[in-house]
């Protein structure tokens, strides 16, 4: 129907009777915007009307003819939206939400939030820690505006498992499922994608789960079904042009055309309606006009609009990627999306050279993102209502190897809390004099998930079905953290 669902299905498989392809936007989208013929017969892999209700993806005969009776305008965009994150349903009277950065790659616990500066120098280290706005709470000297905002932050050092490798630990710290194999893409939920299905956007005609610019890794919706993935904005928000592609109408399609398709559209689901004898087609109006209000209306596209905000504030947050991806983030929050995750800019795998890159590279982007963020957030009094969260994978070996770097260790690593209401100014845990175990308060990934599902007001035992039918908790273990709350 419009730019932003064609790129919404790009990447979405599609299953026919005897062959299975992905959506591409470039050859597909024509096909999309014109009444000429259904864009697949049989049976297919989507999310649509019952399907959603079903918590899984696949399309009854009922569906396949709906969907081919409304060709593209119409019955792509009415079926697929009635789970679809941005029109999961009335604004939720619950308006807590997320912002989560992800450090993919494991950033050095040992060289921002768990310094040893006491350990011989093959595990200390070449940095030195500097105090922070609480007394008696030191950090990296490299973390320096985190240290003036200390009082807003809550540092939990001794999140530990037992998988070094990337694939499976990301898998872990981002659904709370650990895969046996390296996982090819999500055999559990995203975070986002739960929430998106359990909660929705906090107002209607925004998405309920954003990634900036892109989703992270593992960051779909599995057996949620693909109507659960992110709304991406797929354009670096750093960019001087910066747009979201998903917000744009495509090449002559304007307004007026699609108010003409939306009232034959109107008129063709009378009929269907008078022929429906299951009710399949209740309600979807609604989904209609969210659709098109999020891509013709001004309210997400102001929500997205980044040259409204001041360009001081933007250079607080600094002219890179991890900046403009947590300033976007609060915008969106604060204008209704329920998850956002943003993607921190790598740098944090250094095998080699750790010192050298980490004090270049990623961590001075970092520690200014991260300070404007939380400080924003606090400004605008949205500390109640918006958790914020920063972690990897896992954390980096407490011994330098023989090329200046440290490996994947996931014994112990830190993860960065600051609103939700969380009680702040303070490390939580304590861990050895290496850095390399807990001492203390020991913590798993899915108690700094189910930290945030307490937050969200969503129960961490709630079960969905997979493809297989087996019943499946949102989180398979971990408690909030008592600290914390």
């Amino acid at each position: 129907m419009s730019a932003a669902f064609c790129r919404y299905l790009s990447g979405t498989r599609f299953t026919g009777a005897s062959h299975t392809r992905e959506f591409n936007v470039d050859t597909d989208i024509k096909t999309l915007l014109c009444w000429q013929r259904p864009m697949v017969k049989g049976p297919m892999m989507g999310n649509v009307s019952r399907a959603a209700h079903r918590n899984d993806a696949r399309l009854t005969r009922r569906d396949a003819l709906g969907f081919g009776t409304l060709a593209c305008v119409g019955g792509t965009l009415t079926g697929f939206l009635e789970g679809m994150t941005f029109a999961a349903g009335a604004a939720n009277d619950q308006k807590t939400a997320v912002i989560q950065v992800f450090c993919g790659g494991g950033p050095s616990h040992i060289d921002m939030y768990d310094m040893k500066p006491h350990a011989p120098a093959e595990i200390r280290g070449e940095y030195d820690s500097i105090p922070t706005n609480v007394p008696g709470i030191r950090i990296s000297e490299h973390l320096p505006l985190q240290a003036q905002v200390m009082d807003k932050l809550a540092i939990v050092r001794t999140v530990t498992h037992k998988n070094s490798s990337h694939l499976p630990s990301s898998h872990l710290a981002l659904t709370g499922y650990e895969p046996l194999l390296p996982p090819k893409g999500n055999l559990h939920p995203f975070t986002g994608s739960v929430v998106a299905k359990l909660r929705g956007p906090n107002k209607p005609g925004l998405p309920a789960y954003v990634a900036v610019p892109k989703r992270v890794s593992y960051g779909s919706a599995a057996y949620l079904g693909a109507a659960y993935n992110p709304f991406t904005t797929q354009n670096n928000p750093n960019d001087k042009d910066f747009y979201v592609r998903n917000l744009k109408l495509t090449d002559g399609l304007t307004r007026g055309r699609l108010d003409r398709r939306g009232n034959l559209l109107d008129q063709l689901d009378t009929m269907r309606r008078d022929v429906d004898l299951g009710g399949d087609l209740l309600g979807l109006d609604h989904f209609n006009h969210e659709a098109l209000d999020l891509i013709t209306g001004d309210k997400a596209a102001r929500a997205f609009d980044l040259s409204q905000e001041d360009p001081k504030l933007r250079d607080n947050y600094g002219w890179d990627l991890i900046g403009q991806n947590c300033l976007l983030a609060r915008r969106l929050v604060e204008a209704g999306v329920t998850y956002v995750t943003c993607l921190s800019g790598g740098g944090w795998d250094t095998h080699q050279n750790n010192f050298a890159r980490l004090k270049s590279e990623a961590l001075p982007r970092y520690d200014r993102a991260i300070a404007a963020l939380v400080s924003d957030i606090y400004d605008r009094g949205l500390a109640e209502r918006v958790l914020v969260m920063a972690f990897g994978e896992f954390g980096r070996t407490p011994r330098i190897n023989a090329d200046a770097g440290r490996d994947h260790w996931p014994g112990a690593s830190s993860v960065v809390f600051s609103g939700g209401g969380l009680k702040v100014g303070q490390m939580i845990g304590t861990t050895d004099k290496h850095a390399a175990y807990p001492t203390s308060k020991p913590f798993l990934p899915g108690s700094v998930l189910a930290t945030m599902y307490r937050h969200m007001g969503i129960d961490r035992h709630h079960l969905f079905n997979d493809q297989n039918d087996r019943p499946m908790p949102v989180l398979p273990q971990g408690q909030p953290i008592e600290e914390l709350l």
